[in-house]
């Protein structure tokens, strides 16, 4: 089964920013266990851009389709053979990357 792991941050209370080479050991791990689907980090929300092209005409936006204090960071998609196993390995992620993790299971 692959999971949707979001890293959120917090704009009023960052998670630290010397985590690069925990994560990167962190990622190596996940690519040796088989777990490693994809990864990668995103752009802070003043470079989103929301489209909406469900009327007559497209509609462009600038920034985040939400205003928040809390926003997507960076993403991991990741195999894991159940739910547990996902929710173990973001245990760990939290912890090495300094931020919170949501899991979700692709359809």
């Amino acid at each position: 089964m692959r999971y949707l792991v979001s890293v959120i941050d917090d704009k009023s209370n960052p998670g630290s920013t010397d985590r690069q080479p925990a994560i990167s050991a962190f990622n190596e791990r996940l690519i040796a266990e088989g777990h490693w689907v994809f990864a990668g980090g995103l752009a802070d929300t003043d470079a989103a851009t929301v489209i909406d092209n469900r009327g007559e005409q497209a509609m462009f936006s600038d920034g985040p389709f939400v205003e928040s204090k809390e926003y997507l960071a960076g993403i991991w998609v990741w195999e894991a053979p159940d739910l547990d196993v996902a929710l173990e390995l973001a245990t760990e992620a939290s912890k090495v990357c300094d931020r919170k993790i949501e899991v979700r299971p692709f359809q």
